[in-house]
């Protein structure tokens, strides 16, 4: 949902994905209530994408401030993610890549929601 009226949805994520620079833009949508995704649900496996939402989301989308995490210098790959929306009532607005074992271990979190199956990298 693009506006900023909450939905009447539970959760109501678009999550658009680029596999690289300049490649085209894949764009996926989960709507879910009451613990079931929606038939308005794109995602290859909108369940797990709920399940991975439902685990992580809190974290994920809305991060406690803390102490500066040391992330692993290493490269995973050139794909990005953005998934705006609003989950439970809130506003999501966050950006996902994998350019540090940090961004990494969210992508991996997240990767049924971002177009992949669970334990994938969200690639499609």
């Amino acid at each position: 949902m693009t506006g900023t009226a909450a939905p009447q949805h539970d959760i109501d994520l678009t999550i658009r994905l680029t596999e690289a620079p300049g490649a085209p833009e894949y764009t996926f949508r989960l709507e879910a209530a009451d613990g079931e995704p929606s038939a308005a649900s794109t995602l290859p496996d909108p369940a797990a994408a709920l399940a991975a939402v439902r685990r992580h989301g809190e974290a994920v989308f809305f991060p406690k401030p803390g102490p500066p995490q040391l992330c692993t210098q290493q490269y995973g790959g050139p794909q990005t993610a953005v998934v705006t929306g609003w989950y439970l009532g809130r506003q999501v607005n966050s950006r996902f890549s994998r350019t540090d074992g940090c961004e990494i271990a969210r992508w991996r979190a997240m990767a049924a929601l971002l177009g992949g199956s669970p334990g994938s990298t969200g690639a499609v």
